[in-house]
């Protein structure tokens, strides 16, 4: 992890939208203030609507802020970039593409020479774990396979930033166990800064250098826990277990920090 200046720094962000149904304006997220260094792994876990995803969509520069300011590199984000890659829970692949064709989707409308783009695929692909899988389309794909190629049509355009929102929520127990594994072997070894959304403890734990935790609506960061573990991570282990009762403790207080 970096000891230089942050990657992406939020101060007082605040956010909230009008309910056409309900005639109100209701306030997502409020007066939150953090910093991400840059190799960082941090995730961020909180209940249902506590404005999670909105914070997320704020540093992909999809949603803006209400007032505060977020920056990345010093630099206001005013909207997407390519470097932020952004990871949803649906795996968001083009159906009509091959594997191949959907991972050098980035890298072709970046421009990118063919026999280039070809060498960043290969690379990315066997990263991951998809050699041999190139030419199927997304419905003949496992879930896991599915969520592995979205993150490699991310990986692939290098940036600096992943942005992860509840990637793994629609695998099976075990799928998601082998992503979780995979993808802090990918963090390890490329060294890429990550943000990601959890409503799992464990998943939080088991993953982040820090993890944030929400208040319920209007979303405020309640706690900030750095995870002294060593990885890879043992989820059965004691000092794990004391961290993930420590966490959910705070969450279930859930009132201001």
């Amino acid at each position: 992890m970096s000891a230089g200046p942050p990657l992406i720094v939020c101060r007082h962000l605040s956010k909230s939208f009008s309910d056409i149904r309900e005639g109100q304006r209701v306030v997502a997220l409020n007066d939150n203030t953090f910093e991400v260094r840059r190799g960082e792994f941090v995730t961020l876990v909180g209940p249902s609507g506590c404005g999670k995803t909105t914070l997320l969509y704020i540093l992909a520069g999809f949603e803006r802020p209400t007032s505060g300011e977020v920056l990345l590199e010093n630099q206001p984000i005013e909207g997407p970039g390519a470097d932020r890659g952004v990871v949803f829970q649906e795996y968001a692949l083009f159906p009509w593409l091959t594997l191949r064709q959907n991972v050098a989707y980035g890298p072709r409308e970046r421009g990118v020479p063919p026999a280039e783009a070809r060498a960043q695929v290969d690379l990315i692909l066997e990263k991951v774990g998809l050699v041999g899988a190139e030419n199927r389309y997304p419905h003949e794909l496992s879930g896991g396979m599915r969520q592995r190629a979205a993150l490699a049509r991310v990986l692939v355009n290098d940036p600096k930033i992943l942005l992860m929102d509840e990637p793994f929520a629609a695998v099976d127990a075990q799928t998601r166990t082998t992503l979780q594994r995979e993808l802090a072997r990918l963090w390890e070894e490329t060294g890429k800064t990550v943000f990601f959304v959890t409503h799992s403890v464990e998943e939080a734990v088991l993953l982040g250098d820090r993890v944030m935790a929400m208040t319920p609506r209007p979303g405020r960061l309640k706690a900030d826990v750095a995870v002294d573990l060593a990885r890879p991570r043992d989820p059965t282990s004691p000092a794990f277990n004391d961290y993930r009762r420590a966490i959910e403790g705070i969450l279930a207080d859930g009132g201001p920090r």
